[in-house]
């Protein structure tokens, strides 16, 4: 059983043009555990992004642990699995070599279940046809869908997702939305995604975490018990989005 913590985990940065510094996020405090899905929604700077980045190791608590099975997390880790809100992919190497990097460095590349399972991911994002071409050679959706699956073969204990869809166009984002739901339902693992699209904090999540700014802070942490497959359209679903909604303060009609 894997286990996630953040004990009153708080970060600032230095400003550039002063002094000063801006409080990042205050005080957050959760925990995750095997077979939870966590959405992250929140206003833009409300430090969604720090948290994660925070869980993969790539910056550090200027307070507080975070602790992945009672180990203090001291940097990245393969364990952690990012995808980054655009892709990070190795300009150097073609659309298949970047898929299966991991896999060649540690020597799996020719395992059968592996190749079939590059397959698919290829056949699903997309991108079969153009396994030979390079990074520059793709749109900025393919390049995305890319950096999504190469993270998802992997099948890392910690998948941490900062807002990977919002590239993809309406239909191939639910097609991979549901994607990450059978990778994560085969996996049993911890699954962080950070969004601003409320629908799909709720399609996907166990958890919705609302976030409030600055500094941010957690507002609210709801356990959503909804039955998969959900109905995007179900009476539970609308009154699931109207409650978040509310979190957020856009719950009032305009007149």
């Amino acid at each position: 059983m894997n286990v996630l913590e953040l004990n009153h985990v708080y970060k600032s940065f230095a400003r550039s043009d002063s002094n000063g510094v801006t409080q990042a996020v205050s005080d957050i405090n959760f925990s995750v555990n095997d077979g939870e899905f966590l959405s992250i929604v929140g206003p833009s700077g409300c430090g969604k992004s720090t948290i994660m980045r925070l869980i993969a190791g790539l910056i550090f608590p200027t307070a507080g642990t975070i602790t992945l099975n009672g180990e203090i997390i001291k940097g990245t880790d393969t364990e952690r699995g990012m995808v980054f809100q655009k892709p990070t992919l190795f300009l150097w190497l073609t659309v298949e070599e970047n898929l299966n990097f991991t896999a060649t460095m540690k020597k799996q590349r020719h395992n059968p279940d592996y190749m079939a399972e590059a397959e698919r991911l290829l056949e699903l994002a997309g991108l079969s046809e153009f396994r030979h071409d390079f990074p520059h050679q793709l749109s900025g959706g393919m390049a995305q869908r890319l950096a999504l699956i190469r993270t998802m073969i992997n099948h890392p204990k910690v998948f941490l997702l900062d807002e990977p869809l919002g590239a993809l166009d309406a239909f191939t984002r639910m097609n991979m939305q549901d994607e990450i739901l059978k990778l994560w339902q085969r996996s049993k693992h911890i699954v962080l995604m950070v969004t601003h699209d409320i629908d799909e904090a709720i399609y996907l999540g166990t958890r919705i975490i609302v976030m409030a700014p600055r500094p941010g802070r957690i507002r609210a942490d709801l356990r959503n018990d909804m039955p998969y497959p959900r109905a995007r359209t179900s009476d539970e679903f609308l009154q699931w989005r109207k409650k978040v909604l509310e979190l957020l303060n856009f719950g009032q009609t305009i007149n």
